[in-house]
């Protein structure tokens, strides 16, 4: 596969079982970049995000980070290998406190888990406090930090604004910009809410019945509204 920096996918099928939800999909993220990966429900993006993860039986195509081949990789070396992933599950240790939750994943890099809590306030206010003893929105925001604290090369969000108040939206997109936009980090953003998401993505790709079928900048789409709401079938 290619050498180059960034993520690479090429000729991607992939699905649960038998079942292919995905074909034949090409993409190429940029190392330091932000992708808005948007679609209607059921459409695969949840399942391209979990290929990449390896929870799914992919059944042809390549996939490469940064140079190396990522879909020959185990599923419990896929960290190691460069994926921080928050699932929509958030998959917290809800036995443990917020501290133990940060401890017991990080790996040695630029994010501790004293720059999780600079980050998020709430969480250091809560360091102590079990996984069942935080609301959604710090549940979240937990969810967000373990993935850091791996710090990975490529960092994979599903949904991470779903059913949260605005003022925690609020703060976690500036925390989502903060690390991709401001730090350098590559993502794949995976919304319902395409604007919020635009707004802080260098690219987009949209998905329809497990293909590509708009690829370009997050700021032409967001620039066109009439074009997102017909690809994501939106009657106005």
């Amino acid at each position: 596969m290619s050498t180059l920096n960034g993520l690479h996918i090429s000729h991607l099928s992939a699905g649960y079982g038998e079942a292919i939800i995905l074909n034949d999909v090409n993409l190429s993220l940029s190392e330091g970049q932000t992708l808005a990966l948007l679609g209607r429900n059921g459409t695969g993006k949840t399942t391209l995000i979990n290929t990449i993860v390896g929870v799914t039986r992919q059944h042809a195509g390549q996939i490469s980070l940064n140079g190396k081949t990522l879909h020959t990789v185990p599923v419990h070396q896929r960290a190691g290998a460069g994926i921080g992933w928050v699932p929509q599950e958030r998959n917290i240790f809800k036995s443990l406190a917020v501290h133990e939750n940060l401890t017991a994943v990080a790996r040695p890099g630029a994010w501790t888990p004293e720059r999780v809590y600079e980050m998020f306030p709430r969480l250091a206010e809560r360091k102590k406090n079990l996984g069942t003893q935080l609301s959604g929105g710090e549940q979240q925001m937990l969810a967000v930090g373990r993935a850091l604290v791996l710090n990975p090369q490529l960092l994979l969000l599903d949904e991470p604004l779903e059913g949260l108040a605005p003022i925690v939206v609020e703060e976690l997109l500036r925390a989502i910009k903060r690390i991709t936009r401001d730090e350098g980090m590559s993502a794949i953003i995976v919304e319902q809410h395409p604007q919020a998401i635009l707004a802080i993505s260098h690219c987009a790709v949209v998905l329809d019945q497990g293909t590509v079928v708009h690829q370009g900048e997050a700021s032409d789409l967001l620039a066109q509204p009439d074009l997102l709401d017909r690809l994501l079938g939106v009657a106005r």
